[in-house]
């Protein structure tokens, strides 16, 4: 297919991380708490918490903020409560987008969020408005130096995973929700630590953008990424490379 794959990059991120260390660290230790709160807070014992883990370390998150992290969310310290919330609507172009949010005041995050759908010239749904748009897959993503794309492939199809996509970059392995901890612990077994292991939303369908709606969508996606609240953003929007690109940089 021409264009730019979102579900390559499905879970948007604008520009340098680096720029947002700042942000990334804050949803990373929002999700540790509260992985921690609703769970065991062993890694080995709480399939969240380890994928809360391992994405700290992909951010380079210092060990003893984890730790803190952790500690809070057992109950060690105290802590914030969150609430995850899910809001779904369209945005310029006709595009889908499913926001993931970790809140402790729901009033202020779903008038932040629907005031950025509103600006750009979006609308915020009900529940499930979009979300039959996708579908929830488990996602498992290797560094395409960990082990040949055969290797992984066959091990990813004996694990019990429903497609591999291998790139110069990477190694992408679907699964079904349910099977994301079974499928990592496998392929983990064989080729040590994943890059990262998530839940994604993914379009089954992708709505084409450009010119300035392409940048009116990104600037929503980039206005959402900034919330403090919101953990992860997915939209079913395809893109040219070129596109990609100018707006990226």
């Amino acid at each position: 297919m021409a264009g730019h794959s979102q579900f390559k990059n499905i879970m948007y991120r604008k520009g340098a991380q680096d720029k947002k260390r700042a942000k990334i660290f804050t949803k990373i230790i929002r999700e540790l708490t509260t992985a921690a709160r609703t769970g065991l807070p062993d890694v080995t014992a709480n399939p969240r918490l380890r994928a809360a883990v391992t994405a700290a370390k992909e951010a380079n998150m210092p060990k003893d903020t984890v730790e803190r992290a952790i500690r809070r969310g057992a109950g060690g310290e105290d802590a914030e409560k969150y609430e995850e919330v899910r809001y779904e609507g369209y945005g310029p172009g006709g595009v889908a987008v499913i926001v993931e949010a970790l809140t402790d005041n729901r009033n202020r995050t779903a008038s932040d969020v629907r005031t950025a759908f509103t600006k750009a010239g979006g609308s915020l749904g009900e529940s499930n408005s979009v979300s039959f748009m996708f579908d929830r897959v488990g996602q498992i993503v290797y560094p395409a130096k960990a082990a040949p794309a055969d290797a992984v492939f066959e091990a990813a199809v004996e694990a019990g995973a429903d497609d591999v996509e291998s790139g110069a970059d990477e190694h992408v392995v679907t699964c079904a929700p349910d099977a994301l901890n079974a499928v990592r612990d496998t392929l983990e077994r064989r080729f040590g630590a994943a890059q990262s292991a998530r839940l994604l939303w993914k379009p089954k369908t992708q709505a084409p953008v450009e010119g300035q709606t392409a940048e009116a969508l990104f600037k929503l996606l980039e206005t959402l990424e900034d919330s403090d609240d919101v953990q992860n953003v997915f939209a079913n929007f395809e893109v040219s490379d070129d596109v990609m690109a100018r707006l990226s940089a």
